[in-house]
């Protein structure tokens, strides 16, 4: 085989395995375009390599993207702008590849708004370690020999990061996707029409809403207690020509599933302007995630151009 068919065969190779590269790198990164950077100085590598030398390339390209991953959270860059408080994961289109692997319920789960967001309270090596196993499920030698740590270290590291997530985690089991869309369904037509009541009584009594400002707060906004959550919902679902005005036209609201969560996305045209999210709990509404910084927002447009039509919960808002 002539170089030019080797590079190719070899492009090959690397080209089946990253869409599962991209998934590694969305769950440790939380973000779809660094994601993507990452796997891409993950191929750079893979092309200057000794390729005829590495045995295992799955193994390889793991390694080399995890790490990659650990230098960018590590970064002084990435930890002021992932300063708790001020920073949500990226929101996926339900079947966007980058969210795969999804088997098992603990897979749905590590990909989930709410996981990722708590994997931010882990240190950069608990989050690789709960990555590799929780998701990928490999085993702690390979998590081993991908951080260059011990057996040892790599199963502290897995315990100390499953306590962490767990003790902060809101629990819930998976919801029954009709029950989750008509408890959404009745969140927006509450909101949108002002009842206030109708609002509180969806909430948990714990519930929490987060929000990134439309990308111009510098910190998340953050209410609690039925009541103000209720409040910010009928003031944000409420339609106005202010709100027109800011989102390039007028909207339509459908109903979608974005990282494993029923959620709501403002549409104008063929693009996405505001995603909002809920994790359920007893057939409540427990979290409510706001996201409407543009750049947060570019992969699920780019997702939903690909989506096919459906039936708005509002034609025009």
């Amino acid at each position: 085989m002539d170089s030019t068919a080797t590079d190719l065969f070899d492009t090959g190779r690397f080209e089946a395995g990253r869409s599962r590269l991209a998934s590694l790198a969305y769950r440790l990164l939380g973000s779809a375009g660094d994601a993507e950077d990452a796997v891409q100085d993950a191929f750079l590598h893979w092309q200057a390599a000794d390729r005829q030398r590495i045995r295992v390339p799955e193994a390889w390209l793991t390694k080399v993207v995890t790490n990659l991953c650990l230098d960018r959270l590590r970064s002084a860059q990435a930890r002021r702008e992932r300063a708790v408080g001020a920073w949500l994961p990226e929101p996926l289109l339900d079947g966007d590849p980058m969210l795969g692997p999804a088997d098992t319920f603990e897979q749905r789960e590590s990909v989930s708004l709410a996981v990722l967001t708590l994997m931010e309270r882990l240190s950069p090596l608990e989050r690789a370690v709960y990555v590799l196993r929780e998701a990928f499920s490999y085993g702690h030698a390979e998590i081993a020999e991908i951080l260059d740590i011990s057996e040892s270290a790599s199963q502290q590291h897995l315990h100390r990061a499953r306590h962490r997530v767990t003790a902060a985690r809101r629990r819930g089991s998976e919801v029954d996707p009709a029950a989750a869309r008509r408890i959404v369904e009745e969140f927006l037509s509450a909101a949108s029409s002002g009842r206030t009541e109708r609002l509180v009584a969806l909430l948990t009594d714990d519930v929490i809403a987060i929000s990134d400002g439309a990308g111009l707060a510098e910190k998340l906004l953050r209410y609690d207690t039925p009541q103000r959550v209720a409040a910010v919902a009928r003031g944000g679902f409420k339609p106005s020509p202010a709100k027109r005005r800011l989102a390039g036209g007028t909207p339509a609201m459908h109903y979608a599933v974005v990282n494993g969560t029923p959620a709501i996305l403002t549409v104008v045209g063929d693009r996405v302007v505001g995603s909002v999210t809920f994790d359920l709990a007893g057939g409540k509404i427990a979290t409510v995630r706001g996201i409407a910084a543009p750049a947060r927002l570019s992969r699920l447009t780019e997702a939903w151009r690909q989506h096919g039509p459906d039936t708005p919960l509002i034609a025009q808002w």
